[in-house]
């Protein structure tokens, strides 16, 4: 019997990234990519050793605090985001201490998002006591899980012994189809109306990553944090022609790519890792609005869900998104007291005050 598909895809990105230095595909990522093989579970997987100043798609501490210390700045009054950042900054500490990004993260696309493909139990323990056994120093992590569409995974993994730490509040929908809400209808009706050219991935030609990257950086780095991926064109274009990311797009009449988005997706669920959009243009050109489209579009077309991440909370509500609570699974039972007892205590202390606040304040 041949590789499924999700198998096929992870084993294309193992071949991209094993053996090679991440840094010209992501600029600010330095990791060791490998591959995890039980029965029909194929996972990609990251290897850390407590780098400084990675991304946070494979730092926990970039995660848990330098980029939440930002989300607080960003989205919080100021007299609560004050003495939160000081707990974070001192927090931070201490998960350096327990050398917290001496991590190896299962199922890591490197992708702000992860998706997950069908719970095999017997693979994923085999996997889990592969992992172990090649890298007993290291806690093992797996990003991006929430309740409602990865409940078999989470139940999974906690009667294996892991810990399910709050990471952000993202926003998923699901039979879009049948959706009434009126704001996702005028932009589904925008992307016939605009006088922007519409781009489907065999659109994208080599000279097109250079400007996709421009757009992402625009967006992403400059106006969001430098703690995003910072994804370059050689990423962008060799995802593009291993069909791992799928870019649809809009450009204008002179040829000029104004808005794109990078679809990524496993099996029937859709996630959009790429964005970006020309920000000096008028709002009222609703490039944002057309790049979300596209997913929208997509999802319905192949009646998929969709899974849009965090960010842009009130968009996301307004065209019928579902906020759950995203968590990360890590395993820290085979490592010394003082790197476990730090991730106990931020696991309290996000339970307690981290998602109520995200629930409180819709982020």
């Amino acid at each position: 019997m041949g590789l499924s598909i999700l198998a096929q895809r992870a084993e294309r990105f193992h071949t991209l990234h094993a053996n090679a230095d991440t840094r010209p595909f992501i600029s600010n990522l330095r990791t060791q990519v490998e591959l995890l093989r039980h029965g029909g579970l194929t996972l990609p997987v990251t290897v850390n050793h407590a780098e400084a100043d990675n991304a946070w798609v494979c730092s926990p501490r970039s995660t848990y605090c330098d980029y939440a210390i930002e989300e607080l700045q960003r989205y919080l009054p100021a007299l609560l985001a004050a003495p939160l950042r000081l707990l974070c900054r001192a927090y931070g500490y201490a998960l350096g201490m327990a050398r917290v990004d001496q991590a190896v993260a299962l199922n890591n696309w490197m992708l702000s998002t992860n998706l997950y493909p069908p719970l095999e139990h017997a693979a994923l323990r085999a996997a889990i006591d592969e992992a172990r056994q090649r890298w007993p120093q290291h806690a093992l992590w797996l990003r991006s899980l929430n309740a409602h569409h990865n409940q078999d995974w989470l139940t999974a993994l906690a009667e294996q012994g892991f810990s399910l730490i709050p990471s952000r509040q993202v926003y998923l929908f699901d039979n879009l189809a049948d959706g009434t809400h009126a704001n996702l209808q005028r932009d589904l009706q925008l992307l016939q109306k605009t006088p922007l050219i519409r781009m489907l991935p065999a659109d994208f030609g080599a000279d097109d990553f250079e400007r996709i990257e421009a757009l992402y950086r625009a967006l992403y780095l400059q106006k969001y944090s430098l703690l995003n991926p910072q994804y370059t064109a050689r990423f962008l274009q060799t995802w593009h022609a291993a069909g791992l990311l799928e870019f649809h797009g809009f450009k204008d009449q002179d040829g000029e790519i104004q808005t794109v988005v990078g679809i990524f997706r496993q099996g029937r669920t859709l996630t959009a890792p790429i964005v970006g959009y020309n920000t000096t243009l008028p709002q009222a050109l609703g490039l944002y609005r057309l790049a979300m489209a596209c997913v929208f579009d997509l999802a319905i077309r192949d009646h998929a869900s969709v899974n849009l991440s965090a960010g842009a909370a009130s968009f996301k509500r307004l065209r019928g998104g579902r906020p759950e609570i995203e968590y990360s699974a890590v395993l820290t039972q085979h490592l010394p007291a003082y790197r476990r007892t730090p991730l106990a205590v931020l696991q309290k202390l996000l339970t307690g005050i981290g998602v109520p606040v995200m629930k409180r304040f819709e982020l």
